[in-house]
């Protein structure tokens, strides 16, 4: 069976050009050269798929069709041949070349090879680095005091090692403390690792994650039994990681590097699991090397929308590698996983299913949704598209009528945050553009709304860009409504940290769109007492292990899935494979 292959513009044209620098690419025969053409192409294209290399291996003697085109490759040991005789590719370290051909058949761009070999580097020499003697007597007291007898024994660990480390990883599912870990380790590093004076930066990829840690850190600080004066030392702020560096406008640099490196002692990064590798690469970098760095996120869930699958790298890198080479041994020590979970009640079932799915037990986590006592496990076979506006209408107005009655913007949101559809796809009746319009039209009918304009009262919308001027950021979710302070005009509604709401005239909004409907992607770092997710009847490279987990894990309460069975349980049992060297560069110190 042969390979469909979607090639872009944009893949077709770097390989054309990427042809025309290869001094030999002349002389090469006819269909050879098109097979050189092709596999830069391939290459190209990985990216845009979260690779950060192309596997030779996953293409040799495969038959590639392009747009009715087929072309049967050579078997691995030809092409490795091909490459490497090219004047354009190179092998790791060498040369400067526009590809990197390793060893083991990971053909890169040499962007994406420099990124994953800096990063490998730098975490690696971060995890071997060790701080000063420490009082441990002092220590221990301060942590007994700090965490409270109800805390896991791992998060006092986790104390222990971000104390005595310049690098540490926190991982664990929704629940499990992960925050409240952080908080009480900033308040132990400010009574015993250079005092109240040390500064600490803390930052998310996105300003809605930014914005749920700034609340949390605030609400969990005044529960510490710690001085009001190392109260106080914890920060108040989180920004986004682009902001942290310093983002120029117009570019994909930062006024932070190694050479302009963060002043700050200390530097926590929430929901890691989103981070790209560019993004993660430069962060690294630009921490001095005195600095420490705390990662917190959940392995498990879904990588970034951009390429890599970082910290899910890092911590594989950690589990298995400790006997691998000193350095990897020093990386596994860096790591802790959280697994008591503190937010889900007793016989919610989200735990439960949750930890099926994560496990790939398809048929546990099914038997879960259709027969959980609770009822708060729902399922629901996903209907056809001509019956799906009728299915939803019931629950679209059950989980958005209460916002959509408040008397204030401040009740609105309050009540939008408690329901939530979720979906796989953008497009297409089961995407996030048919779902809202979908939508829409049951609020309408059912007399909650009246959307006779683009801007109408009652309207969710999604922030999905970066914008510093508005200081609104791609995540960040606010409703369309009547705003008194401004004579009742209409106004876009965003929740602060602190509790307030910030109004928005709405045509100085930045790029958005309507909100009843999100990916599941866009979901990440966001909690709901209620989900739906729908899944569409078709198959799809997006439908995985990580998605499925990654939607359930948004629900507090209760979570409903429209799924078909097959794909339910071919999706549970799909794993998410981005193809990248950092794992092995990790463990075996070969970056």
């Amino acid at each position: 069976m042969s390979i469909e292959f979607q090639e872009r513009a944009i893949d077709r044209h770097f390989a054309a050009f990427i042809c025309r620098q290869c001094a030999q690419y002349p002389k090469l025969a006819g269909n050879v050269s098109e097979i050189f053409q092709l596999v830069v192409s391939l290459a190209s294209n990985s990216m845009a798929s979260g690779n950060i290399c192309l596997n030779l291996h996953d293409i040799a003697g495969r038959t590639i069709n392009v747009n009715g085109t087929e072309f049967t490759l050579p078997n691995v040991a030809e092409l490795h041949e091909l490459l490497t005789n090219a004047d354009v590719v190179t092998a790791p370290g060498q040369h400067l070349r526009p590809l990197v051909l390793d060893s083991e058949g990971r053909l890169y761009l040499y962007r994406y090879w420099r990124y994953e070999h800096d990063l490998a580097q730098r975490l690696l020499q971060q995890a071997s680095a060790t701080r000063d003697a420490v009082d441990e007597a002092r220590a221990n007291d301060a942590i007994v005091r700090l965490f409270p007898a109800s805390a896991d024994e791992r998060q006092r660990q986790a104390a222990k090692v971000a104390l005595h480390r310049n690098f540490c990883v926190i991982s664990g599912g929704p629940g499990t403390g992960k925050t409240s870990t952080v908080v009480r380790i900033l308040a132990l590093l400010l009574e015993l690792d250079g005092g109240t004076r040390q500064r600490i930066a803390m930052a998310a990829p996105t300003g809605k994650a930014a914005a749920r840690l700034k609340q949390s850190v605030n609400d969990i600080r005044q529960t510490l039994n710690c001085s009001d004066e190392v109260k106080a030392a914890i920060p108040d702020d989180v920004v986004t990681i682009q902001r942290l560096l310093g983002s120029i406008s117009g570019s994909t640099r930062f006024r932070h590097s190694a050479a302009n490196p963060l002043p700050f002692d200390t530097v926590i990064i929430d929901e890691a699991s989103m981070v790209a590798l560019p993004l993660m690469s430069a962060l690294v970098e630009a921490i001095k090397p005195s600095a420490r760095l705390i990662l917190l996120g959940d392995k498990d869930q879904l990588s970034s929308v951009e390429a890599g699958a970082v910290l899910g790298d890092i911590c594989s890198a950690a589990e298995e590698g400790s006997a691998a080479s000193p350095l990897s041994s020093s990386l596994a020590s860096s790591l802790v996983v959280l697994e008591k979970n503190y937010r889900f009640q007793q016989g919610s079932g989200i735990a439960d299913i949750s930890h099926a799915v994560n496990a790939g037990r398809e048929r546990d986590a099914l038997k879960l949704l259709k027969n959980h006592p609770a009822g708060t496990l729902l399922w629901q076979r996903t209907p056809a598209p001509d019956m799906l506006r009728s299915a939803l209408a019931s629950t679209v107005v059950d989980g958005y009528q209460r916002y959509l009655q408040a008397q204030t913007s401040a009740e609105a949101l309050e009540h939008f945050d408690r329901f939530r559809i979720l979906c796989a796809l953008r497009e297409g009746a089961y995407g996030v553009t048919g779902l809202n319009t979908m939508s829409e039209q049951i609020l309408a009918r059912a007399g909650l709304i009246a959307p006779s304009s683009i801007f109408y009262v009652g309207r969710p919308i999604l922030i999905t860009v970066n914008d510093y001027t508005m200081r609104l950021f791609n995540g960040d979710t606010g409703i369309l409504f009547h705003d008194p302070e401004h004579g009742g005009e209409l106004r876009a509604s965003f929740p602060m940290p602190d509790g307030s709401v910030r109004t928005i005239p709405p045509e100085r909004l930045p790029a958005h769109e309507t909100a009843y409907a999100m990916t599941i992607h866009k979901s990440q770092g966001s909690e709901f007492e209620r989900v739906l997710m729908l899944l569409p009847p078709v198959e799809s490279d997006l439908l995985t292990r990580e998605l499925i987990y990654t939607g359930i894990t948004r629900a507090k309460k209760s979570v409903e899935i429209w799924a078909d069975e097959a794909l339910f349980c071919a999706s549970v049992q799909k794993k998410t494979a981005r193809h990248s060297g950092l794992q092995r560069a990790l463990r075996w110190n070969q970056a």
